[in-house]
């Protein structure tokens, strides 16, 4: 019940700060803060209750429990009231016990002088009068057992437990049920969702099997009787072979006759075929006939085909001898086309969703399923299938940060307009917290343990501690004011602290000129340690050759070694055992815009305003182990046009590049969605696997979380979609 008071009370003061409601809003904090039953928090009650003891305030003890009484303990039966006054005498024993182990007997003292009359007429205080008198109590048989551990504890869950089961059983008003209701309609809603796909997963059984039957039924005779093919057709099919030798074929003449339009051949009784059969013919076509595209234009210089089955050779009406001759004409025109042509068709028909630059550069072009690769031309199987691709549309505007937490659970992701959401895709997308602030909101990163925690970094120079359980803020803390763009925020791998970008006001958000570069003057700024434990500043790290904004920051595996990259386009790796900057070097011509540690460590990669994609070794300092090129829109600044010459102008702040569970893919961002490259030594440099697609603007952030059986890469673009894309690496 606590939990579902509080978060009311946060939905209240969210329709309050809505709707304008200042004072209102003022008031309800002040009466929440004032608030005895404590949001009907058992623990809370407990504590308020110790408190009074320890600062041995009788009087607001008595006044509390009075008031508990009043507002709760009178709505029981009377069956419960010797158990509320057992309680009571208990607790008026554990203060008095309270005051004889601190030594405390003038308020012992106090105590009885102050409750003589309400309680000399009760049995059970018969034999506590003379406690003050006693030298040592905790030996005396009739006081002894008050004084042990075991019955203050049994004393303290008793009174939990009594106070937990009357919340329980309390009549909520009908707006603390909203919460249970919203709980039981969002389990009905992921078992709905579990039984729509088993039910899609019994549907498609059959319709498999049906795809299997069709596939395999026997041809029908005028196909089986065309035995009379021509030198050309015979050429075209050994040469059709010999060019795609991997692609199967249901039956010999299916690639060469007219998609649901055959060639009738001669029968011995001078009759075409059943129409059942013809039926079937058509059917098992309708699939190629499909997925072939409207542009097979007649080639009329091309040689003549012998024709088979010609109309005049049989017996029938004047209509079925124009269909006969219709027939005869695209057979021809569609033998009469070179074998390459083919090819090429088919092969395009076959790209799941194919780039833009396809035509221009097959090489680099991604396919669904398979690559053709090789000298050989042989077809390469891909590493990863595309299982499934959501789409999450809950932000009006363009993202800036989307990053899943270390147990792939829930995501975060941040938009320009500073409106965070935070959301679980697994059974069912479903949003679990929404948080929106009064200052912008710039930064954001997962705490690694508790992973349900969250760093926000503010445009003011503050940093939240964000409970996306509770749906409250835990601590906020102060930066510096010189400093106020919270740039970059990386949390260590073991949880107990965080590094902390801070940044001035400069032309990190101000436009570009004209030719696409920004001002060479860097932005001043800081990186500063902070105790999660403590929430204090732990040092401030030494920038070399002078402050600069540090745009992006990244921890190793143990969080022993620190990488950042800055403004001045300077790369720092930094020692977290000694806190001191172990060395750096000019990374990129411009600033860098996202770093990242290899799988094994002994590299880090770097994008930068230049556009390069490259890799470092940080066993010597500067020397540049592999450089590769990607287009500008993998690494901005992203550009979104629209109507009458807008357009929207976006400068990189989330993560540009992630690595695949063993590091030897990445998955970067492009204008229609992500690209998985693969990533070789030497002169191959990298080599498209997979465009993940399915976006309409910019991608501008991406993620790839492995914490899961099925990889599952996050691509976020500047029209506040973001698409959630399942993978299943294919092992070799």
């Amino acid at each position: 019940m606590g939990s579902a008071v509080e978060r009311m009370d946060d939905l209240v003061k969210e329709y309050l700060i809505y709707r304008g409601f200042t004072s209102t809003l003022k008031h309800l904090d002040s009466e929440i803060k004032a608030d005895k039953e404590k949001g009907f928090r058992v623990d809370k009650i407990i504590d308020q209750l110790q408190q009074f003891i320890q600062s041995y305030d009788l009087s607001a003890l008595k006044d509390y429990w009075g008031y508990l009484d009043r507002r709760l303990f009178c709505r029981l039966e009377d069956v419960y009231r010797p158990t509320i006054n057992k309680l009571r005498t208990s607790l008026y024993r554990y203060y008095l016990v309270y005051t004889v182990q601190t030594n405390r007997i003038d308020k012992t003292q106090e105590f009885f002088q102050k409750q003589a009359l309400e309680l000399q007429g009760q049995v059970e205080w018969r034999d506590w009068f003379i406690l003050p008198f006693v030298p040592s109590p905790d030996q005396n048989p009739v006081f002894s057992p008050y004084f042990t551990r075991q019955w203050a504890d049994t004393f303290l869950v008793s009174l939990h437990n009594f106070l937990s089961v009357l919340f329980q059983c309390m009549p909520l008003p009908v707006l603390l049920s909203f919460d249970s209701e919203v709980q039981r309609s969002l389990g009905l809603q992921e078992d709905n969702e579990q039984l729509r796909q088993l039910l899609f997963a019994l549907q498609a059984e059959p319709r498999l099997k049906k795809d299997e039957e069709m596939v395999h039924h026997k041809l029908p005779p005028y196909v089986q009787n065309m035995d009379r093919l021509g030198d050309t057709e015979l050429d075209l099919v050994s040469s059709q072979r010999s060019v795609s030798p991997a692609t199967p074929s249901r039956n010999f003449f299916s690639t060469f006759l007219p998609q649901g339009k055959r060639a009738p051949g001669k029968t011995p009784q001078g009759a075409g075929s059943s129409p059942t059969q013809a039926t079937m013919g058509r059917r098992d076509t309708a699939a190629n006939q499909s997925a072939k595209p409207k542009d097979l234009p007649a080639s009329r210089d091309s040689k003549a085909v012998p024709s088979v089955g010609s109309a005049s050779d049989q017996p029938a009406s004047h209509p079925r001898q124009r269909r006969h001759q219709d027939h005869e004409k695209e057979r021809k025109e569609l033998l009469s086309k070179p074998p390459s042509q083919n090819v090429e068709k088919r092969g395009e028909s076959s790209d799941a969703e194919p780039h833009p630059e396809a035509t221009n550069e097959p090489a680099d072009s991604p396919t669904g399923q398979a690559r053709v690769g090789g000298e050989g031309g042989g077809l390469v199987e891909q590493p990863f299938i595309k299982l499934s691709q959501e789409e999450y549309g809950e932000h009006h505007s363009s993202i800036m940060h989307c990053r899943v937490d270390c147990s792939g659970r829930r995501v975060a992701s941040l938009d320009v307009d500073g409106v965070i959401k935070v959301w679980s895709f697994n059974p069912i997308m479903q949003t679990k917290a929404t948080i929106m602030s009064k200052s912008p909101l710039l930064s954001l990163e997962w705490a690694t343990k508790p992973d349900r925690l969250l760093l926000l970094g503010s445009g003011v120079g503050t940093v939240r501690l964000y409970d996306t359980e509770a749906k409250k803020n835990l601590y906020e803390m102060s930066i510096d004011d010189a400093h106020p763009r919270i740039l970059s925020l990386a949390c260590s791998p073991s949880g107990t602290s965080f590094v902390c970008s801070a940044a001035a006001h400069s032309a990190r958000t101000g436009s570009l000129t004209e030719g696409g570069s920004r001002a060479s003057v860097p932005v001043s700024g800081q990186l500063l340690l902070w105790d999660t434990k403590t929430v204090k500043q732990q040092l401030q790290f030494s920038l070399e050759p002078g402050p600069v904004a540090i745009n992006c920051t990244a921890f190793n595996h143990n969080g022993n070694l620190l990488v950042t990259g800055a403004a001045d386009g300077v790369i720092r790796l930094f020692d977290m055992q000694r806190y001191e900057s172990a060395m750096s070097w000019k990374a990129h011509d411009g600033e860098v815009y996202s770093v990242e540690f290899s799988y094994d460590e002994n590299t880090v990669f770097s994008i930068g305003e230049d556009g390069k994609f490259i890799q470092w070794n940080i066993h010597r300092c500067g020397v540049k182990q592999s450089e590769y090129t990607l287009p500008q829109d993998a690494t901005g600044p992203f550009v979104l046009s629209g109507y009458s010459g807008y357009k929207q102008v976006q400068v990189p702040r989330g993560r540009l590049f992630a690595f695949d569970s063993e590091g030897q893919h990445v998955l970067t961002c492009s204008n229609n969605g992500g690209l998985i490259y693969r990533l070789n030594e030497g002169e191959n440099g990298l080599e498209s696997i997979l465009a993940l697609g399915g976006h309409k603007a910019p991608v501008v952030t991406v993620d790839w979380c492995s914490a899961v059986d099925c990889g599952t890469c996050l691509t976020a673009s500047m029209d506040g979609k973001i698409k959630l894309s399942t993978l299943l690496a294919q092992k070799s």
